[in-house]
């Protein structure tokens, strides 16, 4: 197993270029529903009393704003569009700016791993989103793979994720393997598909899970009542999640190690969260707030999920080479483990 050390990583950037021209967002826009939208679903009778004032609305481009929280109705947040229109209810959308064509190039530091001319291994750090987004235009990992790349990347994935072919959450550290070249980029995106890319993940979870040992197998899709979060539900995909317990540290807190079988949004920490057990730190799935003591206390500081892609097994897209990789834990973890195991 390869694993980060002087001779395989390495830290590189490279040249910012000048900044475009900022993109323009639309002014707030309000739409009453009318008769002939009352009664379909919302973000299909928005779309289309919104067609002329805005063409470039799609029904998915509106779903995506109401994820986001952009969409309101009578001061509140909608939370799902998928609910029936109303005969005079009046929506409030706001639109972001569009997105460039292709992301700027900005140099960032990256920690790689491995690289050579189809794909390169990367130690993704906290804090670094993966992709541009609304509220994250730039200093995301795309940023840097467009400058330290160049023209490799173009195209592959589509221009707001060029080289992706998998993420991690802006608050996970560890691996990311990305593809330079359409060759890497589908034999890789097919190993995902069929499960023999292998990504082995280690959390500091709440309490400690029964069994220590087990799986979960529990379909995850949208939470009904907060749409940008994921949940358990019976209308979600197939998610199956491995698990065992490294180290307990009392009934308060585990390291615990995951591997996925599936690969849904969010699913290690949804997961968990069902057993009861989930994530320090995890701000959106649960605090353990319930727990009290000194210990717990720390526990509720650490400022991000404790969770990090610590293993990544694939085949080289070209020479069919097993490829395996380990990144250790980041500083923030190991430190707080050493806390736990002194208690």
């Amino acid at each position: 197993m390869a694993s980060r050390s002087p001779a395989t990583a390495k830290k590189t950037s490279a040249k910012r270029p000048a900044k475009p021209v900022p993109l323009v967002s639309l002014p707030p826009v309000e739409v009453t529903i009318n008769d002939d939208a009352a009664g379909q679903r919302i973000d299909k009778a928005l779309t289309m009393l919104l067609e002329a004032e805005i063409p470039a609305l799609s029904r998915a481009r509106l779903q995506a704003l109401v994820v986001q929280g952009q969409v309101t109705i009578g001061g509140k947040v909608l939370k799902d569009a998928s609910g029936k229109a109303r005969l005079g209810d009046t929506y409030r959308l706001v639109v972001p700016p569009p997105e460039p064509a292709l992301p700027e190039a900005q140099d960032i530091e990256l920690d790689i791993l491995f690289e050579d001319k189809d794909l390169l291994v990367i130690n993704k750090p906290v804090g670094m989103v993966v992709h541009p987004a609304p509220g994250n235009r730039d200093q995301t990992l795309v940023n840097a793979l467009l400058a330290h790349c160049g023209k490799s990347l173009s195209g592959i994935g589509g221009v707001a994720r060029p080289g992706i072919v998998h993420r991690l959450d802006k608050d996970t550290s560890g691996l990311m393997v990305v593809a330079k070249n359409d060759l890497a980029h589908q034999a890789l995106t097919e190993q995902f598909a069929d499960r023999s890319l292998s990504r082995t993940y280690q959390a500091i979870v709440w309490g400690q899970p029964v069994p220590l040992v087990g799986s979960i197998d529990m379909p995850i899709g949208r939470d009904a009542k907060d749409r940008v979060k994921m949940a358990v539900t019976s209308k979600g995909k197939h998610a199956l999640t491995h698990y065992k317990v490294l180290e307990g540290f009392s009934d308060i807190a585990s390291l615990v190690e995951c591997k996925l079988s599936t690969g849904r949004t969010h699913q290690i920490r949804v997961h968990l969260a069902y057993l009861k057990c989930p994530v320090v730190g995890d701000k959106a799935y649960g605090l353990g707030r319930n727990r009290a003591g000194d210990v717990a206390k720390m526990l509720k500081q650490f400022p991000r999920q404790a969770l990090h892609a610590a293993q990544l097994h694939f085949i080289h897209p070209r020479t069919e080479k097993p490829m395996k990789f380990a990144a250790p834990l980041p500083k923030d973890m190991q430190g707080l483990l050493k806390i736990l195991r002194r208690i």
